[in-house]
């Protein structure tokens, strides 16, 4: 290896994910121990293992800090353009009541702490993630955003896990395009101050983030966001003109406020809102739509006409008491240019349940329809395969059905079912798979 050229060896050790193997590398070689100063990044994560051994009364003097070892890893090299810091995931898992710690050396939004090597490397930073270790963190606000605001004016992307957050001396951040924040406890109830001092985002990312009242998203610039939120405010507003993605996750807000006008591709999941304020989705072509009360949410959706491509997954099955209408036809009448569409197994079995279709509009509208992607649980072979043929004889479009069988269903049954809709209807491509929850889906067929 020594032979290598020294641009070719810093590469290789610059795609070295965790600064713990580069320090292998460094002492396993002169070579590479003479090369590591120039690597621009930092990525240190604090495993279980080394956690256990520095609470372990019999192992706990020879452990070095974890603190300590990322200042000097810092300290060494040249340039510093990356820092990513953080507990490992089964870290991250510990439970506050689970366990008493007071101590801070895990504590990594820690004012003093990231001072201490910020302000040798901020010059230079263009991006910095740190996952914080929530026994310590969740009871200590952290004014580490004003810090990174004050040093760092070159910043690009920012990402914060498990923190409670303070906005106090927050200052703009005019160059910050990408800001992630999950599981944080922020002390800006409106977002007032993330839309002041982040004038520039492209991506944001709010992933159960608590704290919020009426939260409101007002950025010119923004095009990807995916807002999950932990608890329920009263509104939620969204205000960006360039967005184009959209995931967005609560509960019942009383007021869901949409305005993007560029919007394609959109996934929303939530129970109902007493009331939408949603200005025209000219351009949205893809939906995921994600329910607990799908019917309900149907009948107040005041968008769909541009919809093609809808997914529809309904969480909390019931057997419809009272309907007039199937699922499938209130699908049809606020989303009547689909022309493809995915079924979960909940929306199917709904589907299954009460599947007819009374009026000539719908099964002209059923017409359009190009694909079909299904997810079955076959309780009843015969109901399945009697509403898989109701579509086949309804759907004169149709080209294409994809039907993902539950794993628990026996094989005969598998079986059974696969060659008796092959033998009703050969003009459809037929492709089978198989799903269960927790797992993989998998692909049994590639076309028949």
């Amino acid at each position: 290896m020594d032979d290598l050229p020294p641009p070719l060896l810093l590469e290789i050790l610059s795609r070295l994910d965790d600064s713990a193997d580069i320090a292998r590398c460094r002492v396993a070689s002169k070579t590479l121990n003479s090369l590591a100063p120039d690597i621009r990044s930092v990525n240190l994560k604090c495993s279980y293992l080394r956690y256990s051994k520095s609470r372990s009364p019999e192992t706990r003097s020879s452990v070095t800090p974890f603190k300590a070892v990322f200042n000097k890893l810092v300290s060494e090299l040249h340039t510093v353009e990356s820092v990513s810091i953080g507990v490992e995931k089964p870290l991250r898992l510990v439970a506050y009541y689970d366990v008493e710690d007071e101590e801070d050396d895990l504590f990594l939004n820690d004012v003093s702490f990231v001072k201490e090597w910020l302000t040798k490397v901020c010059g230079e930073l263009k991006s910095f993630s740190v996952s914080d270790f929530w026994v310590q963190s969740c009871w200590r606000r952290s004014d580490v955003l004003s810090v990174l605001s004050c040093y760092c004016h070159s910043l690009l992307e920012l990402e914060i896990k498990n923190a409670w957050l303070s906005v106090d001396g927050l200052t703009p951040m005019p160059k910050l395009t990408t800001l992630t924040l999950e599981f944080i406890r922020l002390d800006d109830e409106n977002l007032e101050k993330v839309n002041e001092c982040f004038p520039s985002l492209q991506v944001l990312n709010l992933v159960g983030v608590g704290g919020l009242k009426e939260p409101k998203i007002h950025l010119m610039h923004l095009k990807s966001c995916h807002w999950t939120l932990s608890n329920a405010p009263e509104s939620i507003t969204i205000i960006s003109p360039s967005l184009v993605k959209l995931i967005l996750k609560c509960v019942k807000p009383n007021l869901l406020a949409i305005e993007t006008p560029l919007l394609s591709d959109l996934h929303l999941s939530l129970e109902s809102a007493c009331h939408f304020n949603v200005k025209e989705f000219r351009e949205l072509g893809k939906l995921n739509l994600e329910s607990t009360g799908l019917r309900n949410l149907l009948n107040t959706l005041p968008f769909g006409r541009t919809v093609r491509n809808l997914t529809v997954m309904s969480t909390r099955w019931e057997v419809p008491v009272g309907v007039t209408k199937s699922s499938l036809e209130l699908l049809l009448r606020v989303f009547p240019n689909v022309t493809s569409l995915t079924l979960t197994s909940g929306a199917w079995s709904e589907f299954e349940t009460y599947p007819g279709l009374g009026g000539v509009e719908s099964r002209s509208q059923m017409k359009g329809l190009r694909g079909i992607t299904a997810y079955l649980t076959v309780n009843d072979i015969e109901i399945t395969l009697s509403t898989i043929f109701f579509l086949l004889d309804n759907c004169s479009s149709l080209s294409f059905m994809a039907l993902f069988i539950h794993r628990d269903v026996v094989s005969i049954v598998t079986s059974s079912l696969i060659s008796r809709c092959v033998a009703r209807n050969a003009r459809v491509q037929w492709k089978w798979g198989m799903w269960k929850e927790g797992t993989k889906d998998a692909w049994i067929s590639d076309g028949i």
